[in-house]
């Protein structure tokens, strides 16, 4: 039986959300879009001792639903995954920027929850992790990596430029994905903890933007830096068969089957935002929507309104799907895939078009229609393109290889 609505559990993990978003981040959001570079933002600083553990499925959050996931019970659950996919919803409808600038929420977060071991979560598990994958030549194409990772006796040295890493900055640690290896391809690409301060790591910039500007986006270079060998997030060996070496990446990739349906969800939240504001503004121009109306009787701005939230609502349950999907061990990367392709583009779709409709007030600065605009753009590229996406399930769908489908 399909059940499509939250519950208890998570209805109220949603309201939490909503007072965030509300309370905390609409209030604040415009000042901290114009200072843009600030070294904290003190508003977030109580948020941040209930929110840590970032986007995979270790999110402490999940501890508040009464949850529990199932490794403890036969039972189908909602776990992690799904409690931090509704809270990201609400609250990316507030501000995305400063749901990302929350200290303890990391995109690293994610890859130690996905192949950390036990011994790792435990250690790393409190640490405010940024993720440090997008090298100056290397983009979408993961397997591209060349930071490299070489063992010098119970030490790894790391070499190599990351751009592109979301609290680079702010985060106390950063999730490095280096090769050991670039003869071996995929299959010597490892993740790597590395914790603020290390000597021959060093943030050279942050980044100016257009959307999420409170979110520090850093530049970060490793020279010659050593971390202890325990800092490898699951195994440091290089598998020697085409099956081992297909596996092994696998589990790196594993991280973007948690974050992609986060960052879907903060697709979802912006555009909710700003379809939101936009009916309030509508409304005092005798434009409310109604539900029993049909379409064809309606006008053409409440015509485009009704396809938004039926847009709007499909993403929204194919990213619950795929949550869903992760909770409860079963492989989620082609519906990962396609709840980001989806959300991405559909949330920068309706908040530019929300822009469009309310004119004036969607394109000044008296309300914040323009600045989810802005927002919306990075969520349809980061953590994978639409583009990406789009092969990734092409590939999963046909049974084809990454060199057989470029």
């Amino acid at each position: 039986m399909i059940n499509l609505e939250y519950p208890q559990s998570l209805k109220n993990m949603q309201r939490m959300g909503q007072m965030t978003a509300m309370g905390v981040f609409r209030p604040i959001a415009r000042k901290y879009d114009k200072i843009e570079h600030c070294d904290s933002v003190p508003e977030l600083e109580p948020l941040g001792k209930m929110i840590s553990g970032g986007a995979g499925g270790d999110n402490p959050m999940a501890a508040l639903t009464g949850d529990k996931t199932p490794e403890d019970t036969n039972e189908i659950r909602n776990a992690g995954n799904m409690t931090g996919i509704v809270t990201t919803i609400e609250m990316a409808a507030g501000c995305v920027g400063l749901m990302l600038a929350v200290p303890g929420v990391g995109l690293g977060n994610a890859a130690i929850s996905a192949v950390a071991t036990a011994e790792q979560k435990e250690r790393f598990g409190k640490l405010w992790a940024a993720m440090a994958i997008t090298e100056p030549n290397v983009g979408s194409d993961s397997a591209g990596v060349q930071t490299t990772a070489t063992l010098d006796g119970d030490e790894w040295v790391l070499n190599g430029e990351k751009i592109f890493c979301t609290a680079g900055k702010r985060g106390n640690a950063v999730v490095v994905w280096a090769t050991l290896d670039k003869s071996k391809g995929k299959a010597a690409i490892k993740s790597f903890v590395v914790e603020a301060g290390t000597p021959g790591m060093e943030v050279v910039r942050t980044e100016d933007k257009m959307g999420l500007r409170v979110s520090d986006t850093a530049a970060i270079t490793f020279t010659d830096c050593r971390i202890p060998k325990g800092n490898v997030l699951g195994s440091a060996e290089v598998a020697d068969t085409e099956a081992a070496r297909k596996k092994a990446f696998g589990g790196v990739m594993q991280t973007f089957d948690n974050t992609r349906p986060q960052v879907a969800a903060m697709g979802l939240g912006v555009a909710r935002g700003a379809l939101d504001i936009a009916q309030e503004v509508l409304s005092k121009e005798g434009i409310k929507l109604n539900y029993d109306k049909n379409l064809w009787n309606a006008s053409a701005i409440e015509a485009e309104l009704y396809r938004m939230e039926a847009d709007l609502e499909a993403a929204r349950l194919m990213t619950l799907k795929a949550a869903w999907m992760a909770d409860n061990k079963q492989p989620n990367s082609t519906n990962a895939s396609m709840c980001k392709a989806k959300a991405g583009r559909v949330g920068n779709y309706i908040t530019l078009r929300c822009v469009e409709i309310c004119g004036v007030l969607g394109y000044s600065e008296v309300e914040l229609i323009e600045k989810f605009a802005r927002d919306s753009k990075i969520l349809d590229i980061f953590e994978g393109t639409q583009q990406i996406q789009q092969l990734i399930v092409a590939r999963n769908i046909l049974g084809l290889s990454s060199s057989q489908l470029k």
